[in-house]
């Protein structure tokens, strides 16, 4: 039997010392706690059940002890009893082995059920979920630290960890496919293309057993811990391996200048509604970790469309969700966080919307995240939409507005010319009164969560068959369009048009005021065969084909080019500081249709132009965009007698016509410019740029 002290509350979960090991955790209901060891991850029955004393392990809410001569890669779980009082929220099960929730990695047996652990009564000490107790020792760093890039000088890739290497075509060896280490050995690519920051997909483990028709979750919105690296993307498998490979690859990523943004789920967990898993948070304190329905207390709140709701503005999850960025920014060097549905957080204990949520504001002003980058997904499941009017001093927003009217109006619906350029100028029907920089929009046209780039240009409809659930599930409000043709097809005429829109989308995107996002593989036309939910497929449907990049090189080429355009416009420079009013006031911007300043804001407009020029300096550019299903002749506005337009970018051209270094720029002789149906066209006239 192992010796035992009475231990202390602080710090939370396993902490290792010389003589032992310090277990704390929070329960204001429990009656009995016990602490389990086990020798294995496969282990089917605990080695030592050490029952914690209320009269001497116990300090206000807090459960704690001290047990001498464990050591690093410990394996742990707790039993905690309780009244089980589903009616009054207390669904305590003593039969549930839980994890902790602030171990730093959480290991699946290679029998877990889930269940086991959704069935009242029935023990899970068989199958249970094992927390491991890691050395913290120091890191080599090697120099690196969190880099701080401005958002104004930030281009943002979305990225699945496993899915960006996983292709057998990926050319990164078996073992490392789908891992942080695969992902180091992608750097490169990332480094060519330009881009300044992945986002990550949840790296914090979760349940891949949480998807319907015994399919894997592959997206890993389904949190089981919020502190541990998700192991199945290690390479290495030994304990803390998941923890070093992660640093490993958060360092090469900064010494490549690539800064790390990582996607945190705390609007819910995996374990679902009241019938789902009890794994750790329902079975220490329900009805602190949750949202229950008031009146019906054995019911859990569902603003996130996943079974249940966390209760993010009680101060003991306030303060773990405080913890968890701390872990992540100190321990682990990210640079930034994307909350999912992070509207759910501005609920309180009942649900209702708060003014002034506290655990926004606290983490607004946390002077720990300062300089890291907080972007919102201002938005939850029940309608909540806060785009333009989430709180706070230092959320970003992702702009779901951006990216419904750069769709509709590509697409050549009507009545959206006005909607359209309001997204060219950082949205500022959003920002333009709360003085923030222009890079408080983050703007996107595809995420994880709809279709690929190629498949918005190439079907109408969803394709989600493969899912199981006759194509029920995803979004139905698409603005997509195929040309014509439903899907794959050889036709020349159609391929060219979709290869046209894709780069429209790309130049808006890229050339709009804001902080531009692009989803994983879009650069080389990845495609999702019209499924536009691939929650649960972790397959070719999903992964990168590497294939593309030699396939779809003239888009690729495309894409680098206009990213390298994007950080050579010196104004961007002058302007990092600068509020999206102060910036607009002083561009002197032009609006032009096809004539030379006459716009046409009508509801069956489909074209509009416009010309800036920017103060204390000699750029000008100017950008046309013909939505219409015909060529159109656009007046250029005139210049000064020693200054003439030179065209960037041509879309309705092919490759490598459709976009020019500027050493190579075509000078622009007429003054007409016929664009061809659903194109773009972008000239400038600056000798600044020029010589770059």
């Amino acid at each position: 039997m192992l010796n035992t002290r009475p231990g202390r509350s602080y710090p939370l979960g396993a902490c290792l010392e010389a003589a032992g090991i310090n277990f704390s955790l929070y329960s204001k209901s429990a009656t009995k706690v016990t602490l389990l060891l086990f020798k294995s991850i496969n282990s089917r029955k605990a080695y030592q059940h050490i029952r914690y004393d209320p009269q001497v392990n116990r300090t206000d809410n807090y459960w704690h002890i001290f047990v001498e001569g464990l050591s690093a890669g410990t394996l742990y779980g707790f039993q905690v009893d309780g009244p089980y009082v589903p009616e009054n929220g207390m669904r305590f099960d003593a039969s549930k082995v839980l994890c902790d929730p602030y171990a730093k990695e959480i290991r699946f047996p290679k029998n877990y059920s889930r269940a086991s652990y959704s069935t009242h009564g029935v023990s899970t000490e068989h199958c249970a979920l094992k927390s491991v107790v890691l050395e913290r020792r120091n890191f080599d760093w090697q120099g690196t630290k969190p880099i701080h890039r401005p958002l104004a000088d930030t281009v943002i890739y979305e990225m699945h960890v496993g899915g960006f290497t996983r292709h057998p075509n990926s050319q990164v060896s078996a073992n490392k496919r789908g891992t942080y280490a695969g992902v180091i050995e992608k750097i490169p690519y990332l480094k060519q293309l330009g881009i300044t920051a992945v986002e990550l997909m949840p790296v914090a483990q979760f349940d891949a057993s949480d998807a319907t028709l015994g399919k894997t979750n592959y997206w890993g919105y389904c949190p089981v811990s919020f502190f541990a690296p998700h192991t199945a993307y290690s390479s290495d498998q030994s304990p803390g391996g998941a923890f070093h490979e992660f640093r490993m690859m958060v360092r090469e990523l900064h010494a490549a200048g690539i800064e790390v943004i990582i996607d945190v789920v705390f609007n819910h967990t995996t374990e679902g509604n009241e019938n789902g898993p009890t794994l750790n948070l329902r079975g220490l304190q329900n009805d602190t970790y949750y949202i229950l329905e008031q009146d019906r207390q054995q019911y859990y709140s569902n603003y996130s469309g996943c079974g249940n709701t966390c209760n993010t503005n009680n101060s003991v999850m306030r303060r773990m969700i405080r913890d968890v960025l701390t872990f992540w920014v100190t321990q682990m060097h990210v640079d930034g966080f994307r909350f999912d549905l992070a509207s759910v957080l501005m609920r309180n204990s009942q649900g209702d919307v708060l003014g002034d949520p506290p655990l926004l504001w606290s983490i607004d002003s946390d002077p720990i995240l300062a300089g890291t980058k907080i972007i919102a997904e201002a938005w939850d499941a029940v309608g909540l939409y806060q785009v333009g009017q989430f709180v706070g001093d230092r959320w970003n927003e992702w702009n779901g507005r951006f990216r419904d009217d750069v769709r509709a109006f590509l697409r050549g619906d009507s009545n959206q010319v006005g909607a359209f350029a309001n997204r060219l100028l950082g949205s500022p029907d959003l920002y333009y009164d709360d003085h923030r920089t222009p890079q408080r929009s983050i703007n996107f046209v595809t995420a994880h969560d709809g279709f690929t780039l190629h498949d918005l240009v190439s079907y109408n409809n969803k394709h989600n068959e493969s899912n199981g659930e006759h194509s029920r599930d995803g979004d139905n409000h698409n603005l997509s369009y195929n040309f014509g043709v439903e899907g794959p097809t050889n036709d020349p005429k159609v391929l060219a048009l979709r290869q046209r829109q894709v780069k429209n989308f790309f130049t808006i995107m890229l050339l709009s005021l804001g902080t531009p996002m692009l989803s994983m593989g879009d650069e080389v036309g990845r495609t999702q065969e019209g499924n536009n939910n691939g929650y649960c497929q972790d397959n070719l449907q999903s992964w990168f084909d590497w294939s593309l990049v030699d396939k779809n090189a003239d888009l690729l080429r495309f894409v680098k080019k206009l990213i390298e355009f994007r950080f050579r416009i010196p104004a961007l420079e002058r302007y990092i500081h600068q509020s999206l009013s102060v910036v607009l006031n002083d561009s002197r911007i032009e609006w032009h249709g096809v004539k030379a300043g006459q716009p046409d804001w009508s509801e069956q407009s489909h074209s509009l132009a416009l010309s800036y020029a920017l103060p204390y300096s000699d750029e000008h550019l100017y950008i046309a965009i013909n939505a219409y299903w015909e060529a159109l002749n656009f007046e250029l506005p005139p210049l000064a007698s020693d200054q003439h337009w030179r065209r960037i970018i041509n879309t309705a051209v092919d490759s490598p016509d459709d976009i020019y270094d500027f050493s190579g720029s075509k000078p622009v002789e007429q003054t007409q410019l016929c664009l061809p149906p659903r194109s773009v066209v972008v000239l400038v006239a600056s000798e600044e740029l020029l010589e770059l």
